[in-house]
């Protein structure tokens, strides 16, 4: 047997045929195995480094040996929950291409441990002197870590630490994120990604997915085969052109995905080597991004048409080819011209999910189940009116509609009607159908046109005013008040992220309505203090839903989403997370 490098054979028994670095015990542990090893072209002079196995499997023959090449830690579908275990004592290695030790060990962030590497690991694994002597926990790394983060006072020094972590050390950073959730939400998530998408080209340091250009088209599925994990269970992608409520990004949107997939590990529990980020990128038109020397992305006007179709239409082709029909897509942060035909388009043929339309949809419709706690009645009995009719609102509409229809056992058409839409030029309105886009006519109903959304307010009389729009400040103090002449509590949900963008603050809405408000945005605000009683503003946020929903999808074994799933989604976000998401008032 020709001579391997030692890494090879890490954490398994003796090999035939070669001397083995390992004890007494571990051979005796190994006596009645069948050994099968693994015969590469190894690297001269590379003993620290990734030993590639480029050859076939060749079985030695020793009576006194049985080993089945099963591992239990590879990931993806087989071992959704299976701890990794890549550094502890196993039978047989547990790799498809390369073996790391040493100094690349503590280099891979996936097996990365820092100072928790146990002696005996430490051992196995050739890291003695590369790592101090000393022994840290798990536990007492988070602790450190914690209180790192906590002198940062930018949160963006934040996101930047969390992401760095991330890529030396993914278990510390899990466990960190997990045991901190709702302090680092708003770090890894919304508000703070979304400045770190507006200067994303600045502190860009090595990439955390997968990034598709046009310069890609035709092989697509080569790209997809460079991605080093092979059993993918969710894809998160975008397009960059409507992140959050700042607008088009381009290439700089990469930091929604890597933040909504890290909320499928800490909150819904899939493994992380089971998740892929991937940006689309097919230019810009954001003219400052495309003069800015630190942008990663393309620098050209955005692809449209059938040059964008073509392109969507390859990679989504090329996903189900690699990763099979249940592999999960979800579309994220896509412009409204797109979302909705996506949607429609690969609906029918693929696992795909649209958390905009669909996700928002749900965690509001379960946030508004549970007001009315506090207000009465039934869905049915409630007007709601929206600023903003994209994505969010319409989806969010929809949704409502549907869950009114199956109450009432009214069509959903009719249902629809007490429902109402303002978008850019105004409320919408049946005069206004034939300049209308395909998503909004469903909401054109009859009604003299009105322009203003104060105006639209008083002519409606909601006792439900959404904010879906991204524009920041627009419910203001005269918007509001109407609200509040209007109904006794107002149920009020600022829903834009990130927090600048945010239709009004929850100060404003406590104080606008002399602390009446039903209120809830979408990302946080703290507690708002107002004539000697403490209001905690409730979050909108679709963290509630996409991670243990996506878990389900999973799960379940589907190869489609159906509006039912959405519904069953929203009332177990109300009765399991939500059942005080309005109710947090101290009095």
């Amino acid at each position: 047997m020709m001579s391997l490098n030692r890494s090879c054979f890490l954490g398994n028994p003796a090999i035939a045929g070669s001397s083995s670095p390992f004890s007494h015990s571990q051979k005796r542990r190994s006596a009645s195995l069948k050994v099968v090893a693994l015969v590469p072209k190894a690297r001269t002079g590379d003993r620290n480094g990734s030993v590639v196995m480029e050859s076939t499997l060749q079985e030695v023959k020793d009576e006194s040996s049985v080993v089945e090449l099963k591992s239990t830690v590879h990931g993806g579908v087989q071992d959704v929950y299976g701890e990794d275990t890549a550094t502890e004592d196993q039978f047989v290695t547990p790799w498809s291409v390369s073996v790391a030790s040493g100094y690349t060990l503590i280099r891979d962030p996936h097996h990365n441990k820092g100072l928790a590497f146990t002696e005996k690991e430490r051992d196995a694994h050739y890291l003695r002197g590369l790592l101090p002597p000393v022994v840290i926990s798990q536990e007492l790394q988070v602790k450190k870590m914690i209180n790192c983060i906590r002198q940062y006072l930018v949160p963006l020094q934040k996101y930047i630490a969390m992401m760095d972590l991330q890529g030396r050390n993914e278990k510390l950073f899990y466990k960190l994120l997990i045991e901190h959730v709702e302090e680092l939400l708003p770090v890894v998530y919304t508000p703070t990604v979304g400045e770190a998408c507006q200067k994303y080209g600045s502190i860009f340091t090595h990439p955390h997915g997968l990034f598709i250009s046009l310069k890609d088209k035709g092989k697509i599925l080569e790209v997809l085969r460079n991605w080093p994990e092979k059993n993918i269970q969710v894809i998160v992608v975008t397009d960059g052109e409507r992140i959050l409520g700042l607008g088009d990004l381009g290439c700089h949107g990469m930091g929604i995905p890597v933040g909504k997939l890290a909320l499928y590990t800490a909150l819904g529990g899939v493994r992380p080597s089971a998740c892929l980020p991937v940006t689309i990128d097919v230019g810009t038109n954001n003219q400052k991004l495309l003069d800015d020397e630190f942008y990663i992305g393309l620098r050209q006007k955005r692809a449209t048409g059938q040059e964008y179709a073509e392109l969507l239409q390859e990679f989504m082709t090329a996903v189900k080819q690699n990763y099979g029909e249940k592999i999960l897509v979800q579309f994220e942060d896509f412009a409204n011209h797109n979302a909705f035909d996506l949607l429609a388009k690969y609906g029918t043929t693929h696992l795909v999910f649209n958390d905009d339309i669909q996700g928002t949809a749900s965690v509001v419709l379960g946030g508004l189940v549970a007001a009315l706690k506090l207000v009465g009645g039934s869905l049915a009995d409630h007007r709601f009116l929206f600023l903003g009719a994209g994505e969010a609102g319409t989806g969010i509409a929809e949704l409502i509609a549907l869950e009114v229809s199956k109450q009432t056992n009214i069509p959903v058409e009719e249902t629809r009607k007490n429902i109402w839409l303002v978008d850019s030029k105004g409320l919408i309105v049946s005069s206004r159908k034939e300049s209308l886009q395909h998503f909004k006519k469903p909401w054109a109903h009859e009604h003299e046109p009105v322009k203003e959304l104060v105006d639209a307010v008083n002519a409606i009389k909601p006792t439900v005013l959404i904010g879906t729009s991204g524009a920041g400040r627009t419910f203001t103090k005269e918007v509001v008040e109407s609200m509040a002449s209007l109904n006794e509590r107002p149920i009020i949900l600022a829903l834009s992220n990130p927090t600048s963008q945010s239709e009004c603050t929850a100060e404003e809405a406590y104080t606008w309505t002399q602390g009446r408000a039903i209120y809830c945005s979408g990302s946080p605000f703290p507690p708002v203090e107002y004539e000697g009683k403490v209001y905690t503003p409730g979050q909108a946020n679709n963290a509630y839903i996409f991670p243990g929903f996506g878990l389900g999808l999973i799960m379940s074994g589907t190869i489609r989403v159906h509006d039912d799933m959405l519904l069953a989604a929203c009332k177990c976000t109300k009765d399991m997370k939500l059942k005080d998401f309005f109710e947090r008032i101290n009095y």
